[in-house]
């Protein structure tokens, strides 16, 4: 880096030379203040020099891999939950750095990322890596490369330029959802178990499985009949954390039925009964707990889950198609779209209604019919004569010109 003295109304200063501007074309130069004494100013601009050549040394050698662990992983642990933040850890230790962490960060080209993506989804043996996981992969370098560029360790972001696989070819997990025989099956099936109230309040609101085992007492009000979700309990390599919610309307008050309030009901009487029993306290108040008074562990609960599934008889389901379920039976009950989406706390209605569009083609079918009645004569004059439309207020004021007129 070169630096130099320069002379403006009897002050010296010291100018770093940093080269041209990547985008304008421009040269930048920084001018720092050194008073009058021009040796003081030499001995400055050599010192700001050498300063600057040292960092740019240091960014030459930099590589990919030292840029991710060192830098932005740390500085992304800071606003991340636990388990985001372990899933981009993961997906940097486990397929980025092999590939590209030994490559310096100014050396990265488009190229080397798209070989990446290509060899992770199709490699030479065994079975590659789901389109979905390969664009979060993707999310991962060019969100980085986003922060080296705003740091000044790169001229430009290469991840902007490379292909990856596109949102729209993504492939979708399907929902299972359940017709009402099923799910009154599944519930006949899982009655008794210890998880009972947990899988029959998840089919009840549609709740995720971590904003239901992070229920505590106080967040349910049984005379209003409602409940307040304020967490979730997610499990992060066996450990339990807590989390604010998936999305920012995850927050958000469900309305309770009679039964489910009294499920809930015995449910509490039998876990004050076991907790007395063994001389337990409930400290978190948590709702769902185990044989120790811990919350309900979400692996648990799900082994317990796939085995009641089993043994109902019913389609093979994961945990969140009760969710599904939920969702999907309410929409064919003709409950309003908005309010099953406010219900399930989806960030927009325009998810739910991309969800759940395998109900709609019946809901069409009924709506069809409703026109057809709408339009059809009624020869028999059984139907009612309706009162002629009230008049505009636009009609109202022309009425009255033409009197007065």
């Amino acid at each position: 880096m070169k630096g130099y003295i320069a002379q403006r109304r009897g002050r010296f200063y010291g100018v770093i030379y940093e080269g041209r501007d990547p985008i304008t074309g421009k040269e930048r130069r920084s001018w720092h203040p050194a008073g009058t004494d021009r040796t003081e100013a030499e001995r400055l601009a050599a010192k700001l020099a050498a300063e600057e050549t040292a960092k740019v040394d240091a960014v030459r050698s930099l590589t990919f891999g030292a840029y991710l662990t060192s830098q932005w992983l740390p500085a992304k642990q800071l606003h991340l939950a636990t388990s985001t933040y372990r899933g981009y850890e993961r997906n940097v230790r486990n397929h980025i750095i092999p590939a590209l962490g030994r490559i310096s960060i100014r050396r990265l080209r488009y190229q080397q990322i798209e070989s990446l993506y290509d060899s992770l989804l199709h490699p030479d043996t065994g079975r590659g890596l789901a389109p979905k996981t390969v664009y979060e992969l993707h999310l991962i370098i060019r969100g980085s490369l986003t922060d080296a560029h705003r740091r000044g360790l790169v001229s430009r972001n290469v991840a902007l330029v490379a292909r990856a696989p596109k949102q729209r070819s993504i492939q979708q997990t399907e929902g299972v959802s359940l017709t009402e025989d099923e799910l009154r099956q599944l519930l006949r099936t899982a009655a008794g178990h210890r998880f009972f109230p947990i899988y029959w309040f998840t089919a009840m609101t549609g709740m995720r499985r971590n904003e239901v085992l992070g229920l505590q007492w106080p967040d349910i009000d049984i005379a209003k009949k409602r409940l307040h979700l304020n967490r979730g309990l997610v499990a992060v390599g066996y450990e339990l954390h807590q989390t604010r919610g998936k999305t920012k309307t995850a927050r958000r008050a469900i309305a309770l039925d009679d039964t489910t309030l009294a499920v809930l009901e015995g449910w509490r009487a039998y876990q004050a009964a076991e907790f007395a029993a063994v001389g337990l306290d409930n400290d978190g108040d948590w709702v769902f707990t185990d044989g120790g008074g811990e919350p309900a562990h979400p692996h648990a609960v799900y082994e317990a889950f796939r085995r009641i599934v089993h043994n109902a008889g019913v389609p093979t389901m994961r945990f969140h198609d009760l969710r599904h379920t939920h969702g999907s039976l309410l929409i064919k009950e003709g409950v309003p779209v908005k309010v099953v989406s406010e219900r399930l706390g989806h960030a927009h209605i325009a998810h739910t209604l991309q969800t759940y569009q395998h109900v709609l083609p019946g809901m069409q079918d009924d709506a069809a019919g409703v026109a057809e009645r709408l339009a059809t004569p009624d020869p028999a004059g059984t139907k009612k004569t309706r009162k002629p439309a009230r008049k505009t207020a636009v009609e109202r004021r022309g009425n009255i010109r033409k009197n007065a007129a």
